[in-house]
């Protein structure tokens, strides 16, 4: 009797597998979202099949890694005045301030349209003169063509979009 539970239980958790793996959808790649940007598959993806395999996306963040900790270095080179290795408030305030000033001299020569803001076209042109464009929240723009990103008020991150 114990026999046949045991096997009867083991069938139905296989069912309940199978069933679970079939409801699942099939995944051709990342999603509208998880788009790669044209420059990382240029310089990543070796093999030209369009996307990236295992050893290119480990290729791609270890070079993300890489520039990471050279901006994050430059940044400690430029703003740690006292040279303890972290930014205290007063260090992070003239980093805040020395962003502010590029963001507004970066408007002044490259906003063709004087909206407030660095489009597409505007960002390519100050990168095409040599520019460095800051990223993050006091770069030349937020998100994607002045949109706000994924945190809300006070920086908190929101649930994503409805229909997710």
């Amino acid at each position: 009797m114990k026999t046949k539970i045991t096997w009867i239980a083991v069938a139905l958790a296989g069912i309940a597998t199978a069933t679970a793996e079939d409801a699942k959808p099939e995944r051709k790649g990342p999603g509208p979202h998880h788009r790669m940007p044209p420059a990382v598959l240029e310089e990543f993806d070796k093999n030209n099949d369009g996307k990236l395999d295992g050893t290119e996306r480990k290729a791609a963040r270890e070079a993300m890694h890489a520039k990471r900790e050279q901006a994050r270095a430059k940044m400690l080179a430029e703003f740690d005045a006292n040279q303890d290795g972290k930014l205290d408030e007063a260090e992070r305030q003239a980093m805040r301030e020395a962003r502010e000033a590029k963001h507004k001299a970066l408007l002044e020569k490259y906003d063709a349209d004087q909206d407030g803001k660095l489009d597409r076209k505007e960002r390519e042109a100050a990168r095409d003169a040599g520019e460095e464009i800051p990223m993050g929240p006091h770069g030349p723009h937020r998100g994607r063509e002045g949109k706000k990103g994924p945190r809300g008020e006070g920086g908190k991150r929101q649930g994503p979009p409805a229909g997710e």
